[in-house]
């Protein structure tokens, strides 16, 4: 017979070992299983109850987004939860939320851990609910695309350390971003709203939500096989960044390494750094653009610009003048930036060729592209030898390839046609157009190979 003394004994233990595995992970459930106790719905009026011990989302049709937000604020974390959600149904989780009567209509505002089971397949990335959109779509990582299980339940983990921020989904590394827009706010389950009153009544199912705010180093998980790092901190250079050979163009507060496209001289009276950011004022001097001092031959270059309505300008590249006389002081290949709505450029050229993220005047960009109006957008220019790339926030909008008989073919039928040799040149200097209208520019970065 086993005495009294030796149970309590073995209790004791037992209960020591359970205190300390509990102490070291230092982990909170967010959800009881039960009810919504700790919860509150803002925005839109989609149903959230509680079914089997999951939290159950059902969509409906003419309402805006719903979220289930919980009551607390949280700002350095590690959050893990699981999902499952019908095939034609997007939805979410944000972190670092927030919903404030003077900002956004009131309505919630913040990251999001995107849930996407469409072919696109970017569940795991990061996108800005209500005010900057993506932030890291899976293009930037498109190996993550083949990690979320339809039709089955998926764990997902969110890291946010600082300016650090981390996603996963079934153990597979998502995103990686640095952003120090929102350090605080709260946690939010998202009902996307339905456009089409055939998906009214889909679902999206959350279980074992859980929380960590303490030991957190000790919880984190050390990245094994780097994916790209998205910097979200304006004019800046990550760690990583630096390691992959990215420099600044613009430091956020001067015009060094830029100089006037005519004849040196910077316009200073026309380009004007602003609260960190290139502007290009209105004026009624056509100054022409900056270009670089040095010249580029096989890049990777990134430029945000924001346009003012009906605005034009452009981003050149392989721009070769003459120093004495500036003779051809514009002319390059051209990044087009446009209102394609209120322009009358947009309707001239050919089949849209002269439309935004365009090859000006050569190949047009689709006319789906996923432009932002009176927003900041993401611009990408990449060149290899002579295969070039533009990308228009996170997407491949045009591709082609120079010093061949399609390109030369292309030029001839163009407004560069009697130029010798337009678009060949194996380096040149990259230009910031001035068209005559309010346009800004920030995180100009470029990487040569």
């Amino acid at each position: 017979m086993i005495s009294t003394k030796k149970i309590t004994f073995c209790l004791a233990i037992c209960l020591c070992i359970a205190g300390s595995l509990f102490a070291q992970g230092n982990w909170t459930s967010l959800f009881n299983g039960k009810n919504l106790k700790g919860w509150k719905q803002h925005d839109g009026k989609a149903k959230y109850e509680v079914k089997d011990g999951t939290i159950l989302g059902t969509s409906k049709f003419g309402t805006i987004n719903s979220f289930l937000c919980t009551e607390k604020n949280y700002g350095d974390f590690i959050l893990e939860f699981e999902f499952k959600v019908s095939d034609k149904l997007n939805s979410g989780v944000q972190f670092r939320s927030e919903s404030r009567p003077d900002c956004n209509n009131g309505e919630v505002y913040g990251y999001q851990y995107e849930i996407d089971p469409s072919q696109r397949a970017w569940s795991g990335g990061i996108y800005d609910e209500g005010r900057r959109s993506w932030l890291y779509p899976l293009t930037k990582n498109p190996g993550a695309r083949t990690a979320f299980k339809a039709n089955e339940w998926n764990k997902a983990r969110v890291e946010a350390v600082g300016k650090y921020i981390k996603t996963y989904l079934n153990g597979t590394l998502c995103s990686y971003l640095l952003d120090d827009m929102t350090l605080s706010g709260f946690i939010a389950l998202q009902v996307h709203q339905v456009k089409d009153p055939k998906n009214e009544g889909l679902t999206v199912a959350w279980r074992n939500i859980r929380i960590c705010t303490q030991n957190i180093d000790k919880e984190l998980i050390p990245i094994k096989s780097p994916i790209c790092q998205v910097n979200g901190i304006d004019n800046t250079i990550s760690e990583q960044e630096a390691k992959e050979g990215w420099k600044l163009l613009f430091d956020g507060k001067t015009t060094q390494g830029w100089k006037g496209a005519k004849f040196g001289d910077f316009p200073s009276l026309v380009f004007v750094v602003d609260n960190g950011m290139i502007k290009i004022k209105k004026a009624e001097v056509n100054s022409g653009g900056i270009i670089t001092e040095k010249k580029y031959k096989n890049f990777e270059l990134l430029v945000d610009f924001k346009l003012t309505e009906g605005a034009n300008s452009g981003i050149k590249y392989f721009v070769n003048r003459d120093e004495k006389t500036g003779k051809n002081y514009n002319i390059g290949c051209e990044y087009q930036i446009l209102d394609d709505q209120l322009h009358p450029d947009a309707k001239l050229g050919v089949k849209g060729n002269r439309k935004l993220g365009s090859l000006y005047d050569l190949i047009a960009a689709p006319d789906d592209k996923p432009f932002r109006p009176k927003a900041f957008n993401h611009a990408r220019i990449v060149v290899k030898g002579n295969k070039v790339e533009h990308w228009l926030n996170d997407v491949k909008i045009v591709e082609y390839e120079r010093n061949t008989q399609m390109w030369l073919a292309l030029v001839n039928y163009s407004k560069f046609a009697d130029l010798p040799n337009f678009g060949n040149a194996p380096e040149g200097n990259i230009l910031l157009q001035d068209h005559g209208d309010d346009v800004w520019f920030k995180n100009i970065k470029i990487r040569e190979y």
